[in-house]
């Protein structure tokens, strides 16, 4: 789960991480109120977007005067920011950050993730701050210093003061990026992030560091433990799809393909995928409902595959190993007429009772395709899903 920036900052601040001074704004009014309460004569409107790039978008303003606040801020709310990392839907604007302007002497990056080779959190820092850190590590990997938390000794203050040394600070600031890494490592820990970013973390014209922006992931598995984090999610900015996939316990991603899939097991649906890519078709989504495949998920599956206006033909994938495959073979049949499913449907069917369940299938006289194996169901799906057989 991703926050917005405003609430990222929240938790900085909670955490003794210093922060450049913002209000969040729903409406133009609201903005107004803001900037007058940070007072000063300049102030930054920033789009409350989950996804990076806002800048070179135009999610992000200087405005010099309380009537470019309500210009920016106007132009905004409502509107779709559509950026390098939003996508070509865009995301929706239903917040903007009123933020004080600040003395920028320079700009660094710092951010904390999961190597989950390592098995480690590992902490990032560059001087090349305000920039696409992915840009930096692809083609100026050097200009990226790292270093790894050992889970049981935890951070070390060394290892902080060697980060500041390596970013080129001063004494003062060292000591100030040593705080600031304490308290990103202790609020990564205790709300079980995923990842945090700062970028760009900035040395003001006073010598102090700040942080400008703020980026956090919280891991999803770990939601359940997070019940304060649920409330801050924002849907708005989440596919719509997925969602409704969580709502009923299924495991969705959509994808840009017309062949949809619909699998129990993840290897398996991931295994599903890349058979239909090597056929020549494009995978819809990534749809795993799970072991435990009863007749209402599967039904509650196909609800959410045939919303996709995109999908031209389905693909099932299921292993009847907990769930015999006759039983399996009803809740589909159920689900195709309960729905009105109106694509192709191909079905491969293995494990315990396989032949009732194929029998099943070929009896109902609908529009369902069983399939010998995953090779042939490949090829049914992907001729279905360009108007063969």
């Amino acid at each position: 789960m991703n926050l917005h920036e405003y609430q990222a900052k929240l938790l900085f601040s909670e955490y003794g991480i210093p922060v450049s001074p913002g209000f969040p704004a729903n409406s133009v009014d609201e903005a107004i109120k803001n900037a007058g309460t940070l007072g000063g004569k300049g102030w930054v409107v920033k789009a409350q977007v989950h996804a990076g790039g806002r800048g070179k978008a135009g999610g992000v303003k200087l405005a010099h005067s309380i009537e470019q606040v309500k210009e920016f801020t106007q132009g905004m709310l409502g509107k779709r920011l559509i950026t390098k990392q939003s996508g070509p839907e865009g995301n929706p604007i239903n917040c903007v950050l009123i933020q004080s302007m600040s003395d920028i002497e320079s700009e660094l990056y710092l951010g904390m993730l999961v190597d989950r080779g390592k098995r480690r959190i590992v902490v990032m820092g560059s001087r090349a701050g305000g920039m696409d850190i992915e840009e930096v590590a692809a083609h100026e990997p050097e200009k990226i210093f790292t270093f790894f938390v050992d889970p049981i000794m935890g951070l070390q203050e060394f290892q902080s003061r060697k980060m500041g040394f390596e970013l080129g600070l001063n004494d003062k600031q060292r000591k100030q990026l040593v705080t600031t890494l304490r308290g990103l490592y202790a609020l990564f820990v205790a709300k079980d992030l995923s990842l945090v970013e700062i970028n760009p973390l900035i040395i003001t014209k006073s010598g102090d560091i700040e942080a400008l922006d703020g980026k956090v992931s919280i891991d999803d598995n770990a939601m359940y433990r997070q019940p304060a984090m649920e409330k801050w999610r924002d849907e708005s900015q989440e596919n719509e799809m997925e969602n409704i996939a969580k709502r009923f316990d299924l495991n969705y991603v959509a994808l840009d393909g017309n062949i949809a899939c619909m699998v129990n097991g993840a290897g398996l649906a991931m295994a599903t995928m890349d058979i239909i890519k090597l056929h020549g078709g494009e995978p819809a989504n990534f749809l795993d409902v799970g072991g435990g495949a009863t007749k209402e998920r599967v039904a509650e599956a196909f609800k959410l595959i045939v919303s996709d206006k995109k999908v031209k033909a389905i693909l099932v994938n299921i292993f009847g190993g907990i769930v015999r495959c006759d039983l399996i073979a009803e809740g589909i049949i159920n689900a195709v007429k309960e729905v009105g499913v109106n694509v192709p449907v191909v079905v491969r069917l293995q494990g315990t009772k396989v032949n009732e369940g194929k029998e099943l299938l070929n009896k109902s006289g609908l529009k369902i395709i069983s399939a010998d194996d995953l090779t042939d169901a490949a090829n049914r799906v992907v001729a279905a899903s360009k108007g063969g057989n």
